[in-house]
């Protein structure tokens, strides 16, 4: 089995919390399922469960190589030297990272509303970037956007391999 979940923002990746915070389990009642993967707590967007390891372990291990699309608005406008950076590799604490790809984008048509909003600076711009990675570290994302000066304002993931949120308000999943 493999369900489609529009994680929303404020939600752990996981079905109980001993703090009280939101979880999967406020969305998904089926019984035997698992995250294949994580997404944080602060982001939105597409989380894979499945009650099969195989499918699990393709999806999340590192050298599966599974394409991951993020879509992440970020503090100013891109410049070609950024996005060619995100593409070189930048150096986190972690090691070396880079995207497969990253391009602006015009903010995605079928975007919900988060809540809270993001908060609006007239001084500063925002824009939004497409990248994807294959693999998945703590915050990769973030981290990335921020070592090339454009820190993420809000980061969404639209895909996961074959399969994407469109579609799903967040919160709805389902049966792939």
């Amino acid at each position: 089995m493999l369900i489609l979940l529009n994680k929303p923002f404020k939600v752990l990746s996981q079905f109980r919390d001993a703090e009280g915070r939101a979880t999967l389990g406020n969305f998904v009642d089926v019984p035997g399922v698992y995250p294949a993967g994580r997404l944080d707590y602060d982001s939105e967007g597409l989380l894979l469960l499945t009650d099969d390891g195989a499918l699990q372990a393709r999806i999340s291990k590192p050298q599966s190589r599974t394409r991951k699309t993020y879509w992440a608005q970020v503090e100013g406008t891109p410049s070609r030297e950024q996005l060619d950076e995100l593409v070189r590799g930048v150096a986190l604490k972690d090691g070396p990272a880079r995207a497969v790809s990253a391009r602006q984008i015009e903010e995605p048509a079928a975007l919900w509303p988060r809540d809270p909003p993001i908060r609006y600076r007239a001084s500063i711009p925002d824009s939004w970037i497409e990248m994807v990675l294959t693999e998945g570290r703590n915050r990769q994302v973030r981290r990335m956007t921020a070592a090339v000066g454009l820190p993420t304002l809000r980061l969404i993931r639209s895909s996961i391999g074959e399969w994407s949120v469109t579609g799903l308000q967040p919160g709805e999943w389902k049966r792939a």
